[in-house]
């Protein structure tokens, strides 16, 4: 193989690679693909996974001799799933979604403040139920997507999500 089809290969390798890992990313461009909703069910299931693994954490804890592997898989999940439930909120909703007020609009800004506090909230929550295993960081977090639905969606979206039974 010549120098110049070694080039040509490391070439096309590079280019794929650069493209797959673009292709994997979602969405800082502006490209309109958003799915609100989506990302909400994703933070309710994660939610509940989280819950799941720390029930189970504290269940296989009492147990003697202890499973220590299936501990250790039960919190590496638990950790994984507040891990994806905090990059939707950062990279989802934070960065994406939830646009700055016209400071000159009382209304509109309340409306951003509170959404940035929901969401900071989860976030805060999420990092708690990492740290522990007690319930009342899901708990909360379970307001709080509730609290930040209300808060996210207008009247208008919510009528509509009704129509099709969301």
């Amino acid at each position: 193989m010549t120098l110049r089809h070694t080039r040509a290969y490391f070439a096309a390798i590079v280019l794929i690679a650069v493209q797959a890992g673009g292709a994997l990313a979602h969405c800082e461009i502006p490209c309109g693909i958003y799915n609100d909703e989506l990302r909400i069910d994703l933070i309710k299931e994660h939610i509940q996974t989280i819950e799941k693994s720390t029930t189970s954490i504290v269940e296989l804890s009492k147990a003697d001799p202890a499973n220590y592997n299936q501990l250790v898989r039960w919190v590496n999940n638990k950790e994984d799933h507040a891990n994806q439930l905090q990059e939707i909120v950062t990279q989802y909703f934070l960065t994406q979604r939830v646009k700055p007020a016209d400071p000159k609009d009382a209304a509109a800004t309340a409306a951003y403040v509170k959404q940035l506090t929901l969401l900071h909230d989860m976030l805060v929550q999420a990092m708690k139920a990492k740290q522990t295993t007690e319930l009342e960081p899901v708990e909360k977090l379970k307001a709080l997507v509730g609290e930040f639905y209300e808060a996210y969606f207008g009247k208008a979206e919510k009528e509509h999500l009704k129509e099709h039974g969301r």
